[in-house]
């Protein structure tokens, strides 16, 4: 876990620095500037309307009585992809933007999804249940 954590806090920042600062000496500093603060707007903008979307979605599936665990997901992937966006740097937009594409996003699920299933079936991930 701590080598997880290590590479999450120290590595990828690292990468992303390395990156901004090649696509400064590339196409300028002030165009790498305007490249980061754009994407971030983009970001944030395409979040937030996709979030709108996926709580509409979760609010009518409540009103019909349907509980909507998929769209629950739906919205959690849109705030990692929201924050990823709006955290300057190359590698993140990336993984951002994709996370804000449907596709990406099914296919992260099933991924996540098949991942927390083996962990629970192994007995490496507790739940805690409601009574």
């Amino acid at each position: 876990m701590l080598l997880k954590l290590m590479f999450l806090f120290i590595l990828v920042p690292l990468a992303e620095l390395s990156l901004l600062v090649y696509v400064g000496t590339v196409i300028g500093a002030l165009y790498t500037i305007i490249v980061v603060v754009a994407t971030g707007v983009l970001g944030a903008a395409l979040s937030r309307r996709q979030g709108t979307a996926v709580l509409r979605r979760i609010r009518d599936n409540l009103e019909q009585g349907i509980i909507p665990s998929a769209e629950i997901f739906d919205g959690a992937l849109i705030l990692v992809a929201g924050l990823l966006l709006i955290t300057p740097g190359i590698i993140t937009d990336v993984i951002g933007f994709a996370l804000l594409v449907p596709y990406t996003r099914r296919n992260v699920k099933k991924w996540l999804s098949h991942l927390f299933q083996r962990k629970l079936e192994r007995g490496e991930v507790y739940y805690w249940r409601m009574q």
